[in-house]
């Protein structure tokens, strides 16, 4: 192992604040793996890994343990039947690299996470999701090393916990397991109607009528791009905060102030809130905050963006200013998206 101290993980957070990690490396295999969890117990040392840090803030505290960047690479494709193959990639691997190879090779399933940030092995952590589809609906096993029993285990996607933008990895198990492959069962067949509105209404109005899944790849980036900021250029962990869902009886009151309020039936009780739309309808967007350093980004105020903050306690005071806001206008709590580290 090759292992550096002190070092700032600004670095690795596309937010780019946060203390410093007093160990961190690199590592690209399995081997690796438990090569750095036993070097870590013999200092008894807590660990931790991640992948570009595109969903992650640091605390301003840093890490007093190892750091593991995650560089495990590997992409196969094998074919099940005449109508879906079997995908298996490095957790490692950069997630939009993923989907434009499976697009280039004629399958289908994943196009709608196209421009996603951040590594694969990130994807089930979030259960990543987009225009109508989450990692979770494709997702067939994924290996992981659980540091609780000292091995490598293979988990099915019932295993994992999934729900709306969360798993056990987030949750009830978090920092529990490294993942270091997922496999995909993807289609070999285009994708089919219905789409998600904005992607629909972007095919429309450039009169693109075969629904490749190379036409629905290029349909995502336009409209990601148009509303987006790229993290590579703007520090920015993507959406802040989950939409949330509410009850229909609250919905009711909310309609009765709000007519134009925007919604999506969950189920028969249940309906999700725009969280784009109550933070706009709060009067944050375009906002730019001096005394944080902090933005929302104009064309999705969903997106916070750091212009001039240099720790985490700035981004986070922000993000209480407009969830104290959006509770005290709406009576509705906002949950973060981004995983605060450690």
């Amino acid at each position: 192992m090759f292992v550096l101290e002190n070092v700032p993980l600004s670095g690795y957070s596309t937010m780019r604040v946060g203390g410093n990690a007093r160990y961190l490396s690199e590592i690209s295999s399995t081997a690796d793996i438990t090569q750095a969890v036993a070097w870590a117990e013999e200092r008894q040392l807590p660990i931790l890994m991640v992948g570009t840090g595109s969903n992650v803030i640091w605390s301003d505290e840093g890490f007093e343990g190892l750091v593991l960047i995650n560089q495990i690479m590997g992409y196969q494709a094998s074919s099940f039947d005449d109508a879906t193959s079997y995908l298996t990639v490095g957790s490692g691997e950069n997630w939009d690299s993923v989907v434009e190879r499976s697009v280039q090779e004629g399958l289908s399933g994943i196009e709608q996470l196209s421009l996603i940030p951040g590594s694969t092995g990130a994807t089930p952590v979030q259960n990543v999701g987009a225009y109508g589809r989450e990692i979770s609906d494709v997702l067939m096993t994924l290996q992981a090393y659980d540091l609780h029993e000292r091995k490598f285990i293979t988990m099915t996607a019932s295993d994992c916990g999934f729900g709306y933008r969360t798993s056990r990895f987030k949750t009830t198990d978090r920092d529990r397991f490294f993942i270091s492959s997922l496999s995909m069962i993807l289609s070999k067949r285009s994708p089919i109607q219905p789409f998600y509105h904005s992607i629909q209404m972007y095919l429309k109005e450039n009169d693109i009528t075969e629904y490749s899944a190379q036409n629905i790849r290029k349909a995502v980036i336009a409209v990601r791009q148009a509303k987006l900021p790229d993290p590579t250029h703007v520090s920015n962990c993507g959406s802040f905060f989950q939409n949330p869902v509410i009850p229909r009886s609250q919905l009711t009151q909310l309609l009765a102030d709000y007519p134009d309020v925007a919604y999506w039936d969950v189920d028969d009780y249940n309906v999700k809130l725009s969280a784009a739309w109550l933070i706009e309808t709060a009067g944050f967007k375009g906002m730019h905050d001096k005394e944080t350093g902090m933005a929302t980004w104009p064309a999705q105020p969903l997106v916070f963006v750091n212009e001039s903050a240099h720790s985490a306690s700035q981004v986070l005071a922000f993000r209480d200013k407009v969830a104290n806001a959006i509770k005290q206008t709406f009576n509705v709590k906002l949950q973060q998206e981004p995983e605060l580290l450690p």
